[in-house]
């Protein structure tokens, strides 16, 4: 079956290997403009990106037939040779083996996108590990489930 709308917003997270700031900020937007065009060449869609000297955040609507996992992969493995081959990274650059991708209703995506671009300021004020800190907190805390009724 086909579908026909979908709402699957994801707000991914990627981290250089050991958390090293291998991303100059001279090279940002070139990497951010590069993992754009690798989402919009996947027929999804990207509402925000912001490359951090140890990890990029970025939120995308992805379509029906495209997973986090295969998407997070296929950005992986051509981020990880665009950088490379274009010498844009602090040394032999390379993704953490894992990422993390947050689920966000349609009604929150003007929010995370501001938080996403808004990223320079933010780690002015709180450093990478501690929001990551918060994130895991916040997304993983478990569900209280109430007694539906049929």
């Amino acid at each position: 079956m086909k579908i026909q709308a979908h709402n699957l917003y994801t707000h991914f997270i990627f981290m250089t290997l050991h958390k090293l700031p291998l991303i100059p900020e001279k090279n940002r937007q070139r990497i951010e403009k590069y993992i754009t065009g690798v989402v919009n060449h996947l027929n999804c869609k990207m509402y925000a990106i912001y490359a951090n000297p140890e990890h990029v955040h970025y939120l995308v609507l992805r379509t029906p037939d495209m997973d986090e996992e295969r998407l997070a992969g296929i950005i992986e493995t051509s981020s990880n040779q665009f950088i490379n081959e274009y010498k844009l990274s602090l040394g032999r650059f390379q993704w953490e083996d894992t990422c993390s991708a947050f689920s966000v209703s349609k009604k929150d995506v003007n929010k995370v996108s501001e938080f996403i671009l808004s990223q320079k300021e933010h780690h002015q004020v709180q450093k990478f590990a501690e929001e990551y800190e918060d994130f895991m907190k916040f997304y993983q805390k478990p569900i209280l489930h109430s007694k539906v009724r049929v």
